[in-house]
């Protein structure tokens, strides 16, 4: 059989491209968005990670920030290095907070930047 009529035969196709999506989806509401990262918290010696949105992870840390606030640390718990997403591109959070403020937001000088923040910037960007 000559290859291309093999190929076809058998289903055999070696200048065949395959394409993965990944696809990620906020935990808390089930919708899809690239801008999904993943979390991770303990409670009781349980870890846990969710999947969450910045304006849900802005909802978790919210309710959390009193009994973070109130707590004592213990140490920082080891990341994984098979995280399955890396950094998100963009500015830093150094550079998001120079920016605020050069556009009158008020902004901590530590801590985690606002989603309203980043999105406000990636709207001016």
């Amino acid at each position: 059989m000559t290859g291309w009529l093999y190929g076809h035969v058998c289903g055999y196709h070696p200048a065949m491209a395959q394409k993965i999506v990944t696809v990620f989806t906020d935990d808390l509401t089930g919708k899809e968005s690239d801008a999904v990262q993943t979390h991770t918290f303990s409670l009781d010696g349980v870890n846990y990670e969710i999947d969450l949105a910045s304006e849900n992870y802005d909802k978790l840390f919210d309710a959390l920030a009193p009994f973070i606030d109130s707590g004592r640390k213990t140490g920082r718990a080891k990341v994984s290095r098979g995280s399955r997403r890396g950094a998100v591109d963009g500015p830093s959070a150094e550079e998001l907070r120079a920016w605020a403020r050069e556009n009158n937001y008020q902004v901590n000088d530590r801590g985690r930047v606002p989603a309203s923040i980043r999105e406000a910037y990636e709207k001016a960007h």
